[in-house]
């Protein structure tokens, strides 16, 4: 188990910003765990270790990098609120650092934990969103109909048919999610 704060947690924090300056600086090409290692202050054989190899460490920064850092920002009611954090996750998830996380996070992860992380991240999301409309007293979908019209469609998109993805598209899936005859119960 990893202790907050402990030698691990700074080890993690120190490797992490190693790989996000090193990428930076030398790009994914010349990316080695050795040069990721000196700059951290660890030796290769810490990377190893606990990533394993240098795949599952991008794997894992990407995790990180896709991690919110805010909750989502409230509009005032349901469809501003999931409309302007589905453009946001859109524009996000859909730019060249978006899908390079994206695709790091899915190579180094052979259980597919890492994937089930960043889904939660946007389930959590869409909860605070769907929890907010129902305080307010208005009917919304539950999250995993908001995860498999909205998030999952845009994902799928972003990963293979990335023409066309702007904040229309977003805003085209909030519509009809809000608009599905029985979707907006919850």
């Amino acid at each position: 188990m990893v202790r907050p704060g402990g030698r691990s947690a700074r080890v993690q924090a120190s490797v992490h910003t190693a790989v996000r300056e090193l990428l930076q600086e030398v790009g994914r090409d010349a990316l080695t765990v050795p040069l990721v290692a000196q700059r951290a202050g660890v030796t290769p054989s810490t990377i190893y270790r606990r990533w394993g190899d240098l795949q599952e460490l991008l794997s894992d920064v990407a995790v990180e990098r896709l991690r919110p850092d805010t909750e989502p920002e409230d509009h005032g009611d349901l469809r501003s609120d999931l409309t302007a954090w589905a453009e946001q996750f859109l524009d996000e998830m859909a730019s060249a650092s978006g899908r390079a996380y994206i695709r790091d996070a899915l190579l180094g992860d052979p259980d597919g934990s890492n994937a089930g992380q960043c889904s939660a991240y946007a389930a959590e999301q869409i909860d605070v969103i769907v929890a907010r409309a129902v305080d307010r007293g208005e009917s919304a979908p539950d999250v995993e109909t908001a995860m498999d019209r909205v998030v999952a469609p845009m994902m799928y998109r972003i990963l293979f048919r990335p023409a066309g993805l702007d904040a229309a598209y977003a805003r085209r899936l909030v519509t009809d999610l809000l608009a599905a005859p029985g979707e907006g119960d919850r």
